[in-house]
C-alpha cells in the first residue's frame, strides 16, 4: 500500500516532467528552421510553427497568472480564455520567432522551478472556474499539460512540411 500523499507526489512530479519534455519538443521541433520558415503557414488558415510558439507562450503566461491567484487567495475566481483576438498574442507573433521561442523557454524554466517548490497542499489550492467543479492547480497544470501536447502534434505536423525532424 502507498504511503497518504505518496501518489499524489508521484502524479505531480509527472506533471512537471511532462512539462519539461514538452517544452524540449518545443524547442526541438523549432530548431534548424530560419524566420521565413518558422513563419510559414503550410496548411492554409492554420497557425504557422511560430503561431504555435506565441499561443504556447500565451497560454502559459495565462496559466501562470491562475498558479498567482490560486496560490494567494482562498478560491479565486478563474476566467475562460479565448484566443480570438488576444493582443498579447498579438503582441507575441508581431516578434521574430527567436524572441518568442527564447522568452517560452524562459517562462517554462521559471514555471517548472515554481511548481518543483510547491508543497502537496499548493497542489490543491483551488479556484473557482466556470467549466470545472473541480479546479486546482494539479488540474490546471495538467491541462496545461494536455493542451499543449495537442498544439506539439500540430508542430510536428508543420515541421515534417518544412524541412527533415531534428533528432
Amino acid at each position: 500500500m502507498t504511503a497518504p500523499g505518496a501518489g499524489g507526489a508521484a502524479a505531480h512530479a509527472r506533471v512537471v516532467g511532462r512539462l519539461r519534455d514538452q517544452a524540449e519538443d518545443v524547442s526541438r521541433l523549432s530548431s534548424g528552421l530560419d524566420e521565413a520558415q518558422r513563419s510559414r503557414r503550410v496548411q492554409p488558415e492554420k497557425w504557422s510553427l511560430k503561431e504555435l510558439v506565441c499561443h504556447l507562450l500565451r497560454v502559459q503566461e495565462v496559466f501562470e497568472r491562475r498558479l498567482d491567484a490560486m496560490l494567494g487567495e482562498d478560491n479565486p475566481p478563474i476566467v475562460s480564455y479565448g484566443p480570438d483576438g488576444d493582443a498579447e498574442f498579438l503582441r507575441w507573433a508581431a516578434l521574430p520567432s527567436e524572441q518568442s521561442l527564447e522568452e517560452y523557454r524562459r517562462a517554462r524554466r521559471r514555471l517548472l522551478e515554481r511548481l518543483e517548490g510547491l508543497s502537496a497542499s499548493d497542489w490543491h489550492r483551488a479556484g473557482r472556474h466556470p467549466d470545472y467543479p473541480r479546479y486546482d492547480v494539479h488540474f490546471a497544470m495538467e491541462y496545461l499539460a494536455h493542451h499543449e501536447a495537442h498544439h506539439i502534434y500540430q508542430m510536428y505536423e508543420r515541421r515534417a512540411s518544412l524541412a527533415p525532424l531534428p533528432h
